[in-house]
């Protein structure tokens, strides 16, 4: 399969995509292409490291040309010295294959599963935004890293398992107070394309792993995302929704009871979607009362946090003599994810 970036580029931009793509692999420290205008060209770059996150060592690069000549010289800026670069792709390589061989005979949804999983059970969210955690090196070797690299992580282990998978990258937004660019995964799941989002995933699962963004159809992932800079494959399915395919989707309000009763009996946290109409106020509080109700029928209290936007709600009884209490979730970390396209 082609790389998905690569695809959507005209032949020119084809021919410069290869050309770039061998000299970083050779390590090449000055290379000549085709001369295009600089952001065309910075363009170009940005998509070839969004296609191929094992090119981890360059993040950037400087370009020079002469007026009247037809090329632009390009000097990738190199994070590391060429030994140390080669010393990282073998542990990066070696650590790839080693995530992914006791997986490799499993579905393509419990491949997903498990590399969600090991991203929030294994990747802290680096709030000093280090260099290398754009990049596969701060995931995967390092065990922190922004969306960009945890997005690029999840990228390197589906290619490895031959899942078709995507970075998706969004805009900022300064009228929302969303002040940097957001990077996720688009992946396809027996045929259909769907969103997947570890990075919020992750910042939300401090105690436990959250798949409030696991396979989301684009109606549900852009009532918290802003829309993508590249386009991205249509997602249109939500069959494969975590919380669906574990049968924690709730369209009426005696299940939600149903489940509390077993959630206090067997002393777990019960984290479920509510897809029973719009998460209105009206509809909030007849949840909180049901859960409330079910605590108090068993000498309990309730601590209850809800992802609005997602309608995603997680519920935990506790013995203590506490005010049932109920937080607001908010997934997007105020950070600056996306190293900028230079």
């Amino acid at each position: 399969m082609e790389p998905y970036y690569y695809s959507q580029m005209n032949k020119q931009q084809q021919r410069i995509y290869h050309v770039i793509k061998s000299g970083l692999e050779s390590l090449t420290q000055s290379f000549d292409v085709p001369r295009i205008d600089g952001t065309e060209l910075s363009d170009i770059f940005y998509k070839l490291r969004l296609d191929c996150p094992e090119i981890f060592y360059a993040s950037t690069f400087r370009y020079s040309f002469y007026d009247n000549s037809t090329l632009v010289k390009i000097k990738p800026v190199y994070l590391f010295e060429k030994n140390k670069i080669k010393d990282h792709q073998l542990a990066m390589k070696a650590r790839v294959e080693k995530l992914t061989r006791v997986i490799k005979d499993k579905s393509d949804w419990e491949k997903e599963l498990y590399i969600h999983d090991f991203i929030c059970e294994n990747v802290t969210y680096d709030k000093l935004k280090k260099q290398y955690s754009h990049e596969i090196i701060g995931p995967l070797g390092q065990g922190v890293g922004v969306c960009e690299g945890i997005a690029k992580s999840v990228k390197v282990l589906c290619d490895q398992l031959s899942i078709p998978c995507i970075v998706a990258i969004s805009d900022n937004n300064p009228d929302k107070n969303i002040k940097y660019r957001h990077a996720w995964n688009v992946i396809k799941i027996n045929g259909s394309w769907y969103h997947l989002d570890a990075t919020f995933d992750n910042t939300l699962g401090k105690k436990e792993v959250r798949y409030d963004y696991f396979n989301l159809d684009d109606k549900n992932i852009f009532k918290d995302h802003e829309p993508v800079i590249y386009k991205v494959p249509a997602c249109n399915e939500s069959d494969h929704f975590y919380y669906k395919e574990k049968k924690l989707s709730f369209t009426k309000k005696e299940d939600v009871a149903k489940r509390c009763q077993q959630a206090v009996k067997k002393g777990k946290i019960l984290t479920f979607h509510w897809r029973g109409g719009y998460l209105t106020k009206a509809v909030t509080e007849e949840l909180l009362y049901i859960i409330a109700e079910v605590a108090k029928e068993k000498g309990k209290h309730s601590q209850v946090s809800i992802n609005w936007k997602q309608a995603v709600i997680r519920v935990k009884f506790i013995q203590e003599k506490l005010e049932n209490s109920v937080k607001i979730e908010d997934a997007y970390e105020e950070e600056n994810d996306i190293a900028p396209i230079q």
